[in-house]
């Protein structure tokens, strides 16, 4: 992996507003990936492809990432910047919409990533729990919205995704069989396990 690229790659990206991970919530999941060594991953928004770069760093040998992306100039500027980075062995871009292709999908993933359109995120979820191995990790990133989920913001054009993403928090914190955990990093992040019963 060139890092030097990729370095390259996160530096335009800011200057351009384009969003990416941010620095801390990547460190979060760094530290997961670095635990579980993920085989197979899936990202759900792959805008120019930093953060399924990554996250490359930390496949098994022979792993995959497969990452979806519905805008063609964002999808242009990935395949890009795959190549540059030295990772297009691992990283396979799937272009479309995530609504419908997700149902299509019937691998089975260690990690999923999401951060696409968050009025889609409880969509996201249902089609994510359906495809996440038994000791998989689902990130949902961007949770907390600009502070907006969790004040009594209901206000103008964001409303719907600000009501989807607490739908979101309700489904993955209320669910007896998930496990999840809310970060302040970033714009928030969810981070959900399947609730693994101890065998009697």
């Amino acid at each position: 992996m060139n890092k030097e690229e990729l370095e390259k790659i996160k530096e335009k990206a800011l200057d351009e507003h384009i969003p990416i991970i941010m620095d801390d919530t990547l460190e979060v999941i760094d530290k997961v990936l670095k635990e579980i060594k993920p085989k197979k991953i899936l990202e759900i928004g792959t805008a120019v492809g930093y953060s399924a770069m990554c996250f490359s760093e930390y496949l098994q040998d022979g792993g995959k990432i497969d990452t979806i992306e519905r805008d063609e100039e964002r999808l242009a500027q990935a395949r890009e910047n795959i190549v540059k980075v030295g990772v297009q062995e691992k990283i396979n871009i799937i272009e479309g919409d995530a609504v419908e292709i997700l149902p299509n999908l019937n691998d089975k993933y260690d990690m999923i990533f999401i951060d696409a359109a968050k009025g889609k995120y409880p969509f996201f979820l249902k089609e994510s729990l359906r495809m996440l191995n038994e000791n998989g990790v689902i990130f949902a990133d961007n949770i907390l919205y600009k502070g907006y989920v969790m004040s009594d913001y209901n206000k103008h054009k964001q409303r719907t995704a600000v009501r989807n993403l607490r739908e979101y928090i309700a489904e993955v914190t209320n669910n007896p069989e998930l496990e999840t955990q809310i970060l302040e990093v970033g714009d928030g992040l969810a981070i959900t396990k399947k609730h693994i019963l101890a065998k009697a």
